[in-house]
């Protein structure tokens, strides 16, 4: 991998790690290990902000998840995120997600948080991967609530990164947005019964009580879905670097498995569901069973 990839990481780590301290571009090219000036083209480059623009928007995403879920003070909020002053913060709000952030508090809309993919993130999608050798799976059983998921369709992709190029990697950060009753988005692969004519199998939603309500975006749909079991394939927690053999392997046991051994078989009334690949956890697949 290009060194200079590698940089950019180094950089974006930092940030991450120091998010609520000032950051200095000397800073940054000092874990970059080359000069302030080809430290910033090469951020550039890479992620296609500033590190100004990037650590402001990163600031932003994540006080507004605190404000929608710690239920943090707006002054609050804009101090931890380095802001000189409330009013300011509230500005940079606005600009930022359309909306200030004491509405965002009482009604939490969706808005479009901004999601830092990692460079050398970015540069493993389009390598090959094999096996992970002597990652443990763990396999278990759980039941999901009957419930309604708002859902974007792409066109005709069938994983997450034909999604990406049909819809645009920065759908997760909207998703990430909107209030879960699982806490996080989810993709799933839909059974032919959910999908519209000329739309993919593949897509990406938030899980929410049936019955909703409330706002959703344009462009998505929300389906309804009946109480199922599930068992969820867990990988070990793995190295940022590994995670496509990481998903290689919970797939490759998942489509090898035959669940016959517990007295069931696949449910294939109900879609497949993949979480979010989050190293320190591990990757997560479930497929739905019922009784033979």
């Amino acid at each position: 991998m290009k060194e200079q990839i590698l940089a950019v990481q180094r950089m974006q780590d930092y940030i991450s790690e120091n998010l609520g301290e000032a950051i200095s571009m000397e800073e940054l090219a000092a874990v970059s290990m080359f000069s302030p000036w080809h430290s910033y083209r090469i951020f550039r480059q890479y992620t296609g902000l500033t590190p100004a623009d990037y650590i402001r928007r990163l600031r932003l995403s994540r006080s507004a998840l605190r404000i929608r879920d710690e239920g943090c003070s707006i002054t609050e909020a804009a101090f931890d995120a380095c802001f000189g002053s409330p009013e300011g913060y509230q500005r940079a709000f606005f600009k930022e997600f359309g909306c200030n952030p004491g509405e965002y508090a009482q009604n939490p809309i969706p808005i479009g948080l901004f999601i830092p993919y990692g460079a050398k993130y970015r540069e493993l999608i389009s390598e090959t991967f094999n096996e992970e050798e002597n990652m443990k799976v763990t396999i278990s059983r759980v039941t999901k609530p009957a419930r309604s998921v708002i859902i974007k369709r792409g066109i005709a992709a069938k994983d997450y990164f034909e999604y990406c190029n049909e819809v645009g990697c920065d759908i997760w950060g909207l998703l990430t947005s909107m209030k879960s009753i699982s806490h996080e988005p989810v993709c799933l692969w839909l059974p032919e019964e959910y999908r519209k004519p000329g739309t993919s199998e593949y897509v990406q939603g938030v899980e929410v009580l049936s019955g909703y309500d409330g706002p959703i975006p344009d462009g998505f749909d929300i389906i309804d879905l009946p109480e199922a079991e599930y068992l969820m394939f867990c990988g070990e927690p793995f190295e940022e670097e590994n995670f496509c053999q990481a998903i290689n392997t919970v797939q490759k046991q998942l489509e090898e498995y035959d669940p016959s051994e517990l007295g069931l078989k696949w449910d294939e009334s109900n879609p497949k569901i993949q979480l979010e690949p989050i190293a320190s956890r591990g990757y997560i697949e479930m497929k739905a069973v019922k009784a033979r």
